[in-house]
C-alpha cells in the first residue's frame, strides 16, 4: 500500500497539470479584450475576500506547481493574493529541487530488460563465467558494449565476488549427466497392480547415451539381493558403462553399492528430493506406462514379464526415438536403409506391418515384391 500511494499522488498531479494546460490553451485562443475583462472581474471578487479577511484553504501540490509555471509567463507579483511572494519563490525552489533530484539519480542507468534477462541466463547456463567473460561475449559475439561492472549487477546469486564464479556452485547435475551420457546407466522402479490386486515392482535399466533399454524385470519382493542379481545380469555382458545412476531408495543398501562398485562401475546417487536428476529413467517409466502398462492388467509375474520383454524388444528395435535424430537405440541386424524420396515409395517394394503386444503397436517396414 505504501508503494501505491506515491504513484496515485503523481497521477493526480499529472492530471491536474493536464487540466490546467487545456484551460490555458482554450484561453489563448480567446480575444485579448475578453481575457482582460475576465481578469478584472476576478480581481474585483478576490478584493471582497481580502476585505473580509477570509483565510484561503491550503494549496495542494498540483495548484502550487501550476502557479509556479504560470508565474513564468507574466508579472505575477501584482496578481498574487492568496500567499506572500516569498512563499511562491519557495515553491519554485522546491520544484527545482525535485526536478534536479530526478535528473541526478545516483548510479548508472538500468540496462534494457531483455539485456538483463540475457545476462542472467548466460550467468546461469555458464557457471564458470565471470562478469568480464560475459561482457566480452556480448561485445565480440553480439556487438553489445556493456561494462563488466553493470554486468555483475544482473548476474544473479550464482556469481562470486568481483565477477568470479562461485566454487560451491560447480557444474549442474544435468550438465554432468550429459557430459557422461555414453558411460552412464540409470535405473529405477515402478509399481504395477495385478488383476488380483497384488503389487508388483518393475525394475528398468537404461543406457543414457544410446537410449537402449538394458534390462527390465518384475518381482513381488524387491529386495536388495534381487536387485543385485539384476545388476549382475546387466554387467555380465560387455558394456561401456562406467557409472550407475539411481535415486536414494532404501533398497540400494550400502553393501549393494559396494558389490556393484566391485564389478567395475561407480555408483552415483541423485540429490535429495530431486527426481529430475534421474529424468531419463523417469521418462522411460512414463513411456512404459503410456505405451504398455496402461493397456494391460497382468494376471501375475510371468504374464507381466512376457509383456515387458515384448515391449522392451519393441522399444529398442522398432520404436523411433526423437532424441536420436530420430533413430533406433538398437536397430536389428540386416535392417535395410529406407530410401528417402519424398512422398513416393519404391515401386518394387511394399509396406508390411508386424503386430506387437497383441496389436497394441505395429512395426512397419519395406519388403521387396516377388518377381
Amino acid at each position: 500500500m505504501q508503494l501505491v500511494q506515491p504513484w496515485v499522488h503523481l497521477g493526480r498531479v499529472v492530471a491536474a497539470l493536464l487540466t490546467s494546460l487545456m484551460q490555458f490553451l482554450r484561453a489563448s485562443v480567446r480575444p485579448r479584450s475578453a481575457l482582460a475583462t475576465e481578469n478584472l472581474f476576478l480581481r474585483k471578487q478576490l478584493a471582497l475576500y481580502r476585505e473580509r479577511q477570509v483565510k484561503p484553504r491550503r494549496a495542494s501540490d498540483p495548484l502550487r506547481l501550476t502557479l509556479v509555471l504560470l508565474a513564468r509567463c507574466f508579472a505575477w507579483r501584482e496578481a498574487l493574493t492568496i500567499v506572500q511572494p516569498a512563499t511562491l519563490l519557495r515553491w519554485h525552489r522546491n520544484a527545482f529541487r525535485l526536478f534536479w533530484r530526478w535528473r541526478s539519480r545516483p548510479g548508472r542507468p538500468r540496462l534494457p530488460l531483455e539485456l538483463q534477462q540475457l545476462i542472467a541466463a548466460m550467468a546461469q547456463n555458464n557457471v564458470t563465467w565471470g562478469e568480464e567473460r560475459i561482457a566480452a561475449e556480448l561485445l565480440l559475439k553480439l556487438g553489445i558494449r556493456v561494462s563488466p561492472r553493470p554486468v555483475r549487477r544482473y548476474m544473479g546469486r550464482g556469481s562470486g565476488g568481483r565477477g568470479k564464479p562461485s566454487r560451491a556452485s560447480g557444474q549442474r547435475w544435468a550438465t554432468f549427466v550429459q557430459n557422461h551420457a555414453q558411460a552412464v546407466m540409470a535405473c529405477d522402479f515402478c509399481v504395477v497392480v495385478t488383476a488380483t490386486l497384488r503389487i508388483l515392482y518393475v525394475f528398468v535399466a537404461l543406457e543414457i547415451g544410446s537410449r537402449r533399454l538394458l534390462h527390465v524385470n518384475a518381482t513381488a519382493h524387491p529386495t536388495a539381493a534381487w536387485t543385485l542379481q539384476q545388476f549382475r545380469e546387466i554387467l555380465a555382458e560387455p558394456h561401456g558403462d562406467g557409472f550407475v545412476l539411481h535415486d536414494r531408495d532404501s533398497i540400494y543398501s550400502p553393501w549393494l553399492e559396494a558389490a556393484v562398485t566391485a564389478m567395475g562401475v561407480q555408483v552415483l546417487r541423485t540429490p535429495v528430493q530431486a527426481p529430475v536428476a534421474n529424468s531419463y529413467c523417469e521418462r522411460l517409466l512414463g513411456t512404459l506406462r503410456r505405451e504398455c502398462l496402461d493397456f494391460l492388467i497382468p494376471f501375475g509375474e510371468a504374464h507381466l514379464r512376457r509383456a515387458l520383454l515384448a515391449w522392451g524388444l519393441h522399444y529398442n528395435r522398432g520404436r523411433p526415438h526423437s532424441s536420436l535424430g530420430p533413430g533406433l537405440p538398437a536397430p536389428p541386424p540386416g535392417l535395410p536403409a529406407a530410401p528417402i524420396a519424398g512422398h513416393d515409395r519404391p515401386r518394387d517394394m511394399r509396406v508390411v506391418a508386424r503386430s506387437m503386444l497383441g496389436g497394441l503397436h505395429h512395426e512397419y517396414g519395406l519388403e521387396r515384391l516377388a518377381a
